[in-house]
């Protein structure tokens, strides 16, 4: 049997969305909804659902604009409030009432605002090197790449392409790094890779000087909901010291440094695996 299904979805404004349905979908153990970061898309998870899904379901979504998923004809969209409302349409198909969320990076502020939008549907949530502030350099970093294409010629070359512009993953080999670029790019009908996002998402992102809206509230509302964070020790995304107000604002949360690692751990790391398998074991 292969290790997932695959199933399509139509937003309320009829956009036709793409997800990953791992696992038994009867299964008693709490389900778990894997949200990805800003340009990256369901087959993220793919390592870490499998290995899930021997003891529970695993919904790996893919945002508008993404993977599978439709891209929108109006960029506006692309907006966390659209995603939500996306999400809230999957939850209710699937048959999803409560679950774990795995969010990283955009994932991890999207589960902050599911807390809000619909509280009772969180069971737990682990923040993948996010938090309620962004790190401006980290920010400068990632739209320099993410709101262009990167046409490459072949897929040595994408896998370069990534090793130049993602420096601090815990990739080692070169098949690491070549299932990261089958994930991040797309054939094109010209013979090229492209970036299998629509790089017309950043548009809503702005400039990286503009201000950020105090996403602290957000947090807060996280606080009767159990909490795992993982920060990457090199991250340029979530600094150490939002990570020790994090801690303070929340004080049942688990916090782990993966060491060696930028934004974002990949949670295959051992004290990801490690932490993840514990946290879940109480859910």
């Amino acid at each position: 049997m292969a290790d997932f299904v695959e199933r399509f979805y139509r937003s309320r404004d009829d956009l036709p969305l793409h997800y990953r349905d791992y696992g038994d979908p009867l299964s008693p153990r709490r389900p778990v909804l894997c949200l990805p970061g800003l340009n990256r898309n369901a087959a993220d998870f793919h390592d870490l659902a499998v290995r899930l899904s021997k003891t529970r379901r695993v919904i790996c979504p893919d945002y508008r604009g993404r993977g599978k998923s439709a891209r929108d004809r109006n960029w506006r969209n692309y907006r966390p409030e659209v995603y939500l409302d996306d999400l809230t349409h999957l939850l209710t198909l699937a048959n999803l009432h409560s679950v774990v969320v795995v969010g990283t990076s955009l994932g991890g502020l999207l589960a902050m605002g599911m807390a809000v939008a619909r509280p009772t549907a969180l069971a737990g949530v682990l923040l993948n090197d996010v938090g309620p502030e962004i790190r401006r350099d980290g920010l400068t970093r990632i739209l320099s790449y993410v709101g262009r294409d990167a046409p490459q010629p072949d897929w040595p070359s994408a896998a370069a392409y990534l090793r130049a512009v993602l420096p601090h993953l815990s990739l080692e080999t070169p098949e690491q790094w070549m299932s990261l670029a089958q994930r991040t790019f797309r054939e094109g009908e010209d013979g090229l890779l492209h970036v299998n996002w629509d790089p017309a998402l950043a548009r809503t992102l702005g400039r990286p000087h503009r201000a950020v809206p105090d996403l602290w509230p957000l947090f807060r509302a996280l606080r009767p909901i159990p909490v795992l964070a993982l920060r990457g020790a090199l991250s340029d995304i979530l600094a150490p010291d939002t990570f020790d107000r994090m801690d303070r604002e929340h004080p049942g949360m688990i916090r782990v440094t993966i060491p060696k690692v930028g934004h974002v751990p990949m949670l295959d790391e051992p004290e990801a695996r490690e932490a993840i398998d514990a946290f879940l074991a109480r859910l």
